[in-house]
């Protein structure tokens, strides 16, 4: 039994195999990029046209609340990713500090987190990539353009998302050739996305109407199951916005390839948790503002749907473009951390350890191309809203974790060395807690039954593999 709760030992670099060594290749603008890549992408692009069906015009309210909750969360992160710089984000931070099985729990969330990003990010990318094609006269098949449709349970259209499978292949396929290369053209994409959003916002802004802010709260503020079956409300909207702000955490998978992480990781989750969070209010109150939410909602590309239904098709396109280039960004941030959690797993032993092997690069290429594999499926065969919403379940509980741990190490080893100490650390590790706890509870009732199944396999794999596995390494 104790062994459920045993906690892991930090290994230095020195003393690892050199096959499980990463390569130490990333600066702080590195990480920031790599940050600020993966929080502004699908969550805006995309996710704004779910939020405001769910919310109406307080979609913004939605955006405030899963900001305020994901900002103690980041600070939370700075902290303990600054104190244990190892890869493996929440799941080495549990491991370290609550134990075995807890650990197991949180990686085994983390693990749907990052591949349900990554698929939703690709189903998003391929919204825009499909709109800017038929803008320029190409037009794909339907059937080969988005997954299956669902009705609740049951499935009224059969479809396969290829360009959503090709964008998986893609990022993978570049971070095999090499982590620093691969935050290179990153970087520079980055800077695509952010141009394209600034002229988003100084276009939009002129056609400002306040009328389209009322009535501002058409569904009230809990979650609360609406006449066509969808659950709705403010609270219900920042549950699967919240997925807009979340990405600083993959900053903390680079741990051991951050040339210098007691400083550059602090710098990486912090300055891009602070940049997105200005960006996302300018980006909503504009989009709001210019068209009536019901005009847009549920739209898979609603950004360059606005600016067309304001007269404004060329910087439609301009836009669709940009998404098109520089969403890649996000499916390279996140399959990057996913495939390093997984690594870290597999180096502990709790997944096969044949797969925590890197290549003359440096890379992981079977665990990358093992991840690859993975969200492919998902990309493929699942609409967006619902993939949104499971990736948060996972998300809530490694962010909860992470707030927890923080405040576990202050009463554990108040003494402790912590090159960035989160301020107000109470507050902010119950705000990041019970603030994640109360976002799941606004999830759809079908996304926590889910995920609950989910962790009931990952119980089932952890007591049938891998705490055998581990008890073996141990021995």
């Amino acid at each position: 039994m104790a062994s459920l709760f045993r906690l892991k030992q930090i290994v230095a670099e020195a003393d690892r195999p050199h096959a499980h060594r990463l390569q130490r290749t990333l600066s702080w603008p590195h990480l920031v990029a790599l940050g600020v890549g993966a929080i502004v992408g699908t969550g805006i692009l995309t996710l704004i046209g779910v939020g405001a069906d769910r919310a109406g015009p307080a979609v913004i309210v939605s955006f405030v609340v899963a900001g305020a909750i994901c900002a103690c969360a980041a600070l939370a992160y700075a902290e303990m990713a600054t104190m244990i710089p190892a890869s493996g984000s929440a799941y080495t931070y549990s491991y370290v500090v609550l134990g075995e099985i807890i650990a197991w729990v949180v990686g085994w969330s983390l693990l749907a987190e990052y591949t349900l990003v990554v698929a939703t990010v690709a189903v998003g990318w391929s919204g825009y990539s499909v709109g800017f094609l038929e803008s320029l006269g190409v037009h794909l098949p339907a059937a080969l353009t988005h997954g299956p449709v669902m009705a609740g349970w049951q499935v009224v259209e059969w479809g396969v998302n290829l360009p959503a499978l090709f964008i998986v292949a893609v990022v993978a396929g570049l971070l095999i050739v090499g982590t620093r290369e691969s935050a290179t053209l990153n970087a520079v994409l980055v800077v695509v996305k952010l141009i394209a959003l600034a002229v988003f916002v100084a276009v939009a802004f002129p056609h400002f109407d306040a009328a389209n802010f009322e009535p501002f709260a058409p569904f009230g503020f809990t979650k609360a199951m609406s006449a066509d079956g969808v659950e709705r409300g403010v609270m219900a909207a920042a549950a699967i916005i919240f997925f807009a702000f979340y990405g600083f955490d993959a900053i903390s998978t680079a741990a051991e390839e951050a040339k210098n992480p007691s400083r550059d990781l602090a710098i990486g989750i912090v300055g891009s948790m602070i940049a997105c969070v200005a960006i996302y209010m300018l980006v909503a109150l504009a989009a709001v503002g210019a068209l009536n939410y019901t005009r847009f909602a549920d739209s898979p590309e609603p950004l360059a749907l606005i600016l067309r239904e304001i007269g404004q098709p060329r910087t439609a396109a301009f836009l669709a473009a940009s998404a098109v280039i520089a969403l890649p960004t996000v499916i390279l941030a996140f399959l990057y951390g996913q495939s390093r959690i997984f690594f870290v797993m597999a180096r502990d032993r709790m997944l096969p350890e044949s797969l925590a092997t890197v290549s003359r690069r440096g890379t992981p290429v079977r665990i990358t191309i093992f991840t690859a594999a993975v969200v492919t499926f998902f990309a493929a065969f699942f609409p967006i809203d619902q993939i949104a919403a499971l990736a948060n379940a996972g998300t809530l509980t490694a962010f909860a974790a992470v707030g927890i741990c923080m405040l576990v190490m202050r009463r554990r080893a108040p003494q402790a060395v912590r090159p960035f100490r989160a301020p107000a650390a109470w507050l902010v590790g119950l705000g990041a807690a019970f603030g994640c706890l109360y976002l799941f509870t606004s999830l759809p009732h079908q996304t926590q039954l889910l995920f609950g199944a989910w962790n009931l396999i990952g119980l089932l794999l952890y007591f049938g593999y891998a705490r055998r596995n581990v008890d073996k390494g141990a021995a």
